[in-house]
């Protein structure tokens, strides 16, 4: 392996991409984006997950009807909407607009639920112990121990995982296709440089833009959601790190072979969807079926996502993460021998 040869095929892409605004802005914009976002409705202390609908309509600054409970009228992590009928709020209950609708000014409590709705389920069972008298409420409250971890702390690492993900897959697998179909790689196979070396090229370029952006994303979004890293910065950058080698090196493979566009970006999506939901990105599978826990862990970005959230939440060292770590190098080092061998510089 000609160490000189994969320089030149490295510099050589870099410059590629960088002259690229537009994709280079967007690598950027596109996670600083989704974090902005996800920070604004799910960041707050306070955020509303029920949706209590009320009628006949009444504003929240003159007070509810005495009916309602003040019990439930305090609960938190509701959210009350006010209908000027009853027939509006049970076109939205049906739709699953809103998950309760209470009479405001009912003496005996009536109140409509859609059965088919899991979040009607819960706000009925609070709307029922709030009509139950505090001295009847036999239970013991207890607060869980350590720190509590937030919605967008938890989420930060998937939604950098994810759009590493994507960089990975569509900016090796479709580009290498891409140069193929218009015989950019034809030319290539004259010179000295061998598959194995022009995939390394490759595969480092693309890891070196990754934790580049990265780093910019980390910053911008730490500055406006403080994000609480409880392990080792280096420890998370390593895990990163070989996260994005083995997502890379499989893009490589899917990149082996093919001069179709179309085909390969179909390729692409039917490997990325089903990686992005099994892997954690954005909730977790606590409660699956086996066989989805065991079918997410054939993925890349199971691995590297658990062991960043593990860092970052939990505090753990490279040594609680060995066995992530471990996995990562195995699946690169598999998936680039496998992409070398089944490479065509022209079919």
């Amino acid at each position: 392996m000609n160490f000189k040869r994969m320089w030149a095929m490295f510099t050589a892409r870099n410059h590629e991409f960088f002259r690229d605004r537009a994709a280079f802005g967007w690598n950027f914009a596109f996670p600083f984006l989704i974090i902005v976002g996800f920070g604004l409705i799910f960041g707050a202390k306070e955020h509303n997950q029920f949706k209590i609908g009320l009628f006949p309509g009444e504003s929240r600054q003159a007070g509810m009807a005495n009916t309602v409970p003040a019990a439930f009228q305090q609960g938190r992590y509701l959210q009350f909407i006010n209908f000027a009928s009853q027939v509006e709020g049970e076109q939205k209950l049906q739709h699953h607009k809103i998950d309760l609708l209470l009479d405001s000014r009912s003496p005996d409590h009536r109140y409509w639920i859609n059965d088919s709705s899991p979040n009607g389920y819960i706000a009925e069972q609070i709307f029922l112990a709030s009509l139950v008298p505090a001295s009847e409420k036999l239970a013991t409250k207890q607060l869980v121990r350590g720190v509590q971890i937030r919605y967008i702390d938890w989420l930060f690492p998937g939604i950098l995982g994810m759009n590493m993900m994507f960089s990975a897959l569509w900016g090796v697998g479709y580009v290498v296709v891409r140069y193929r179909k218009n015989g950019a790689l034809k030319r290539l196979k004259a010179t000295p440089l061998t598959p194995l070396e022009y995939l390394s090229a490759q595969m480092l370029s693309r890891i070196f833009l990754l934790m580049f952006t990265i780093v910019i994303v980390w910053i911008g979004s730490h500055l406006i959601f403080k994000f609480q890293v409880h392990g080792s910065y280096g420890a998370l950058a390593l895990i990163f790190f070989l996260g994005g080698l083995s997502l890379c090196s499989m893009g490589l493979v899917l990149a082996a072979r093919g001069t179709s566009e179309e085909f390969t970006s179909g390729i692409l999506n039917f490997v990325s969807w089903p990686m992005m939901f099994l892997s954690e990105v954005w909730f977790s599978l606590e409660g699956s079926p086996v066989w989805v826990q065991t079918l997410a862990k054939i993925f890349p970005l199971t691995h590297l996502l658990t062991g960043a959230r593990k860092i970052m939440n939990e505090g753990a060292s490279l040594v609680d993460v060995q066995r992530e770590c471990l996995i990562l190098v195995i699946i690169t080092i598999i998936s680039l021998t496998i992409a070398a061998r089944l490479f065509s510089w022209n079919k």
